[in-house]
């Protein structure tokens, strides 16, 4: 503040003697650089836009692609998921499961889909799940580099990322990586989350994280994100196996709730009858 003031006696004095241009004024535009909220929209328009094949919508469960009463099970999942949110201040939700086949990114994508059709919420996905491709498989997208290499600086975010309409953007991983345990326990994983939501201002930012059960890639991490949602496989995760996994997250951050995934039978209490979801 000294320095400012002293900046703006000087600019008077020679204001005052000689009335030159106003540079004062210029150093505070040049110094203030507030981004306005044109410059939040820009930013995430930035971002290459998904293409995603039609013929993949059905065969990759993405049942939450074009809405309707198929995406149902998922946009429950979506509200329920917003109203905790709400109420607690949330904003990063980590997805994980006991074990790997629970269908998390399935999950997630559906999620990401039903959020991007509230079209006042702006969401981003992140793939942390860093030893397989993931999201990438089920969106049937390609590249030649990982969120790994993202956290590294060694490619901006935008250059890597892609969107889906004006409020959705995907983060993921085109290829495996060795150390993710390592990566996303790293100072620098902290650093670019808060870029992050520094740059984009997402309402929302979900992280498909690795299984509880099968590394310690997400121990970690897990500290660094507000909730999570455990998803479960019918008929294939077993209750003890559950319970372990819930009491880990528990451990960790807080437990939004558990997701029963794969059903292959449903009530008809909410007046449909699905099936599979």
């Amino acid at each position: 503040m000294d320095r400012l003031q002293q900046a703006i006696q000087k600019a008077r004095e020679e204001r005052n003697s000689r009335q030159p241009e106003p540079v004062t004024l210029m150093l505070k535009e040049e110094q203030r650089q507030v981004p306005t909220e044109s410059s939040d929209e820009d930013i995430w328009l930035t971002v290459p836009e998904i293409s995603i094949e039609p013929h993949l919508i059905s065969r990759k469960r993405l049942m939450s692609y074009r809405g309707g009463a198929n995406a149902t099970p998922y946009d429950m999942l979506r509200t329920k998921m917003l109203q905790q949110i709400l109420n607690n201040g949330w904003r990063r939700v980590a997805l994980t499961s006991p074990y790997s086949g629970c269908g998390k990114s399935t999950a997630a994508a559906n999620l990401a889909f039903s959020l991007g059709r509230q079209e006042d919420l702006r969401t981003i996905v992140i793939d942390f799940d860093m030893r397989r491709r993931g999201l990438a498989e089920i969106l049937k997208q390609s590249g030649n580099y990982s969120m790994a290499d993202v956290i590294q600086g060694k490619v901006p975010f935008h250059e890597h990322a892609l969107r889906h309409g004006n409020n959705v953007i995907f983060g993921l991983n085109y290829t495996s990586t060795r150390n993710p345990a390592e990566i996303l326990q790293s100072r620098k994983a902290i650093e670019f989350l808060e870029r992050l939501e520094a740059e984009y201002k997402p309402d929302i930012i979900l992280f498909d994280t690795p299984p509880l059960m099968a590394s310690d890639d997400s121990h970690g991490f897990l500290r660094n994100v507000d909730c999570a949602l455990l998803l479960a496989a019918a008929e294939e995760t077993s209750i003890d196996h559950i319970d372990v996994a819930e009491r880990q997250l528990a451990e960790l951050t807080n437990v939004m709730g558990i997701v029963l995934n794969k059903c292959r039978y449903i009530s008809e209490a909410f007046g449909y009858e699905y099936g599979s979801y």
